[in-house]
């Protein structure tokens, strides 16, 4: 089983998800993050000056699946969330031992 992590543009959540359920990809996790990469914040101009944002917005979506429906994630993940712009996001994917539901006690892939 694999975990992937997607860090994206809070505006892309609604259309991610509403993809990912077409496919059948419904159990995830999202947390509302700040996080800045190679853009480094942005500057933005006021009538007083210029103000910097050092740590923009992000989704942080977690989903974890098998190890054969994980090109399919990736692919929907990128098709809906890239713009071509510096600050899409990344995706990062690990290795999970185990999963077990607390409320039945299933393990591994059965528990998804």
């Amino acid at each position: 089983m694999k975990r992937v992590e997607a860090i994206v543009r809070p505006e892309k959540l609604e259309d991610l998800r509403e993809a990912l359920d077409k496919k059948g990809f419904v159990g995830m996790t999202v947390t509302e993050v700040k996080g800045r990469g190679k853009q480094k914040g942005i500057t933005l101009e006021w009538r007083v000056g210029e103000y910097r944002i050092e740590f923009l917005p992000k989704i942080k979506l977690e989903i974890v699946v098998d190890d054969n429906k994980l090109n399919e994630l990736i692919n929907i993940i990128e098709e809906v969330c890239s713009t071509g712009k510096m600050g899409d996001g990344k995706i990062f994917i690990s290795t999970v031992d185990e999963v077990i539901r607390i409320s039945t006690k299933e393990r591994g892939t059965t528990a998804l």
